[in-house]
Formats: structure tokens, sequence, C-alpha cells
């Protein structure tokens, strides 16, 4: 079993360094602002390191699962002179792709390669194993990247090459976000016209518009459940000007992406950046003059 080093141990890489350990990969992780999910990790057998120098040199593959790209940079800064040659470095972040592939030149220089495997779903299939994970890299490294991510995916997708597995990650991103803003913006035109929000979800659950996303967005939103949906509105719109970004490359048109992102950055500056991303929806309701009534 390769000798795993875990850098961020947020809401989705407790669970996912958990599972690394439990199934028998020799972990060690490193603190960063909270020690709760160190300390437990360690019960479960992980060792602490306590720089990213000694964590690299204790490991045969550093898994990072930060915010986005300037995390990432910092991380692979403070390792990159102590990985050995033939180390990965798997970036399971939400990062700009442009970052992903200066990264990528850099640590091939040193004998070190780094694939992308951004996640898909939420931290409790993280804590399950069961999370999604789309990997970019050549055919070769993904045959000793899967048996490593498969730990805490059991879906795991090899969608191209170096590269590609951030950039689908932000297109799929940016369909979540756009469900988020929909939902918000139909919300409050039902209640506007006065249908109660608890109408308009029992008739949108017995319809094909009902997924996985509708139902957590909807149990915060309207239900008050809080913790349905832990994702914060500030990393939505972190996603949103990567993929800007990533469009602007490409010279696109993109009315659809702008206007998903001004919903986030409206709730960044209000304040409310750091709620989860259903707060969009009692934005839209107040700027609308109605409220969503919460169970």
């Amino acid at each position: 079993m390769e000798r795993i080093g875990f850098v961020g141990l947020g809401l989705m890489g407790h669970g996912m360094a958990k599972n690394l350990v439990e199934k028998g990969h020799p972990l060690t992780v490193i603190a960063h602002r909270k020690r709760e999910a160190v300390e437990a990790l360690v019960g479960r057998g992980a060792s602490e390191a306590k720089s990213l120098e000694e964590l690299a040199k204790a490991s045969d593959v550093v898994v990072i699962c930060v915010t986005g790209s300037p995390q990432v940079e910092e991380a692979v800064a403070g390792l990159k002179a102590h990985l050995a040659s033939g180390a990965l470095v798997i970036d399971a972040s939400t990062a700009d792709p442009t970052s992903t592939a200066k990264l990528h030149a850099e640590l091939k220089a040193i004998g070190v390669t780094l694939v992308d495997a951004p996640l898909a779903r939420t931290p409790n299939e993280a804590w399950e194993g069961k999370l999604d994970t789309m990997v970019g890299c050549d055919p070769e490294t993904f045959a000793r990247v899967k048996p490593i991510v498969s730990t805490y995916a059991s879906n795991v997708v090899h969608v191209g090459p170096f590269g590609a597995g951030h950039t689908l990650k932000l297109v799929n991103n940016f369909v979540a976000q756009g469900y988020g803003a929909l939902y918000s913006e139909a919300l409050a035109v039902a209640i506007k016209s006065g249908i109660a929000p608890k109408t308009f979800d029992a008739w949108m659950r017995g319809t094909r518009m009902m997924n996985g996303y509708y139902d957590t967005f909807m149990r915060s939103a309207i239900d008050g459940e809080t913790e349905a949906f832990r994702f914060t509105a500030r990393n939505a719109l972190k996603d949103c000007l990567y993929l800007e970004s990533l469009e602007n490359g490409l010279a696109m048109s993109n009315p659809l992406s702008n206007a998903v992102k001004n919903m986030f950055a409206h709730a960044v500056s209000q304040g409310r950046g750091d709620e989860y991303v259903p707060v969009i929806a009692e934005l839209v309701a107040k700027a609308n003059g109605v409220t969503i009534a919460k169970a």
C-alpha cells in the first residue's frame, strides 16, 4: 500500500482521509486551522507531520483537498523540494485549469506527477467513501491513481489528459450552481404569486425536475435544514470566477454563467458569503419583497 500524505482536512478531506487510513494506507496528515480532524485521524492510526517538508518525505503520494488554486499553489510550494522523484500529487480541489497546467509542468521537471482529480457529491459521501471523482492524467498514471482514490470514491472516471478533471469540474459546478440560481428565482416567483413554498416544493418533488441537488437545496431553503447543503456561497462564487476565466480564454459568449455568478457575488457583497449556497434563495426572495417561511 502506498504511503499517503493528506493536506486539507476540511469538510470533504476529513472523510476522505478517514477512508484512506481505514482501508490500509499508511497516512500522514498535517494540521491547518483546526485540530479536531487531525486528532481523530491519529486515533485511527494516522501519523501527524509538523511541516509540509516532513509530510512530503513520509509520502509516496500526496492528496491535496483545499479551497482553490491559491491554496493548492501554496501547498505545492511547500512540498515540491522534498518530494521524491516518482511521487504523485493528487489535487482533489476545484481549481483553475491554468494554474493546474503551470503546477503540472513545475512538478514534471523534478520527476513528480500532478494529477487533477476533483470531487462531486457531499461531505456525507466523503465519510461513506462514496464520492464521485473525475481524473485528468495519462492512462498509465490512472492505473496507479485509481486504487487510491477508490478508497473514498465509488465512482471514479478517467475523463482525459492532465487538466481535463479540473476543466470538467468547473462545467459540473456551473450546472450545479445554475440549478441553485434557477430554483431561487422560481421559488420567488411562486411566493410572490401567492403559492406557498411548501406547495411549490410538493409539486416539484413529484415531477421529473426532482433530483438530488433540488432535494438538499430545498431542504435547506424551505425546511431550514442548514446542514443539508454544506457548500458556501463564497466557494460557489470562486468556482464561477474560475469558469469565467476559462470561458474568456476560449473567447466564449457566456450570458448564463455571468447571471449565475452575479447571484453569488451579491450574496458575498451582502456579507453572506460564508453561509451555504441556499442563502441565495432568501436573498432573491428579499429583493422581490417576499420571504420564505421556514418550517
